[in-house]
């Protein structure tokens, strides 16, 4: 009976978090009928409702609030816990999970992250690509990466990268028709390309600053796209103006492909960074990634 209540408890403590049966069955590798079965089953035992269901989300009950608030991080305990086993190891071992974007995965973490996998056979990764800002305990990541600037005030940051600047570039066709940009307020003047942020749903708004003035400027377009690498695309194919992180673009800006313009209203902050939750014991296995992601600057 105590396993079947465990299994049981682990199944609401997942719904409850994932919000959804589909992506909580997911996680768990089990069915959706199982699953909603093992919550009917606890429910029927606690002689309580937990959940309140509808056809698109579920939501707790104050019952189920309770319930979440006393055992939800208890599993989280038992997780670190077993984790931290891997100390008796004679290696490091488990699955370390990283919630980042396409492009700091390819120049950044793969690389750095490369030697650690064939030193230690035993360390898995799973990658999450993602531009939203990802709750990694809620969706249960080891740690995930973004700018400085954007990590939360409880979280260990750690910087994998250099201090980097945003770029507004286009193609030389593009510029052949229209006047270069002088000012963050000529950009109101041309077709830009717009990104969709996947967390507000707003459009991005670009930000400048040059000795001390700051400007934001709602830029309009022909194109609005959700993820980077698109927009590269329709930049190189002459469609528009784009402003993206440096690193982004710098390939095609040494070789010619992009024009760099606005480049003294474009200061630099603080690149990316691995971030994660300060209360969590690091295991051995993550404690190695984040001695090979750390940056360190070159001295002079």
């Amino acid at each position: 009976m105590l396993k079947r209540n465990l299994n049981d408890l682990l199944a609401f403590v997942t719904v409850a978090r994932k919000g959804t049966f589909t992506r909580a069955a997911a996680t768990l590798g089990v069915t959706q009928s199982a699953l909603s079965q093992a919550i009917r089953g606890l429910e029927e035992r606690l002689q309580i409702r937990l959940l309140t269901r509808t056809t698109r989300s579920i939501a707790l009950t104050p019952a189920g609030e309770r319930l979440m608030q006393t055992i939800g991080h208890r599993f989280e305990e038992i997780e670190a816990e077993l984790d931290a086993l891997t100390e008796l190891r004679d290696k490091p071992a488990g699955t370390v999970r990283i919630t980042c974007g396409d492009n700091v995965l390819r120049t950044t973490l793969l690389p750095k992250l490369t030697p650690l996998l064939r030193d230690y056979p035993d360390i898995k990764f799973e990658f999450d690509m993602n531009y939203g800002f990802r709750d990694i305990v809620a969706d249960r990541f080891d740690a995930g990466v973004r700018l400085g600037n954007t990590i939360d005030k409880d979280m260990i940051a750690v910087p994998i990268g250099p201090p980097l600047r945003m770029a507004v570039v286009a193609s030389p066709t593009y510029f052949a028709g229209h006047p270069t940009p002088k000012t963050p307020e000529d950009l109101m003047e041309h077709n830009c390309i717009n990104q969709r942020m996947p967390t507000s749903g707003g459009l991005y708004v670009w930000d400048f600053e040059r000795r001390g003035r700051k400007v934001n400027v709602r830029v309009d377009g022909s194109l609005i796209f959700n993820t980077v690498p698109p927009q590269v695309d329709a930049a190189l194919a002459g469609l528009g103006i784009i402003l993206l992180p440096e690193d982004e673009l710098m390939e095609h800006i040494e070789a010619g492909h992009l024009v760099r313009v606005l480049e003294d209203w474009c200061p630099k902050f603080a690149g990316y960074h691995l971030y994660y939750p300060s209360r969590r014991q690091p295991s051995p296995a993550f404690s190695l990634v984040v001695q090979a992601l750390r940056y360190r600057a070159l001295s002079r």
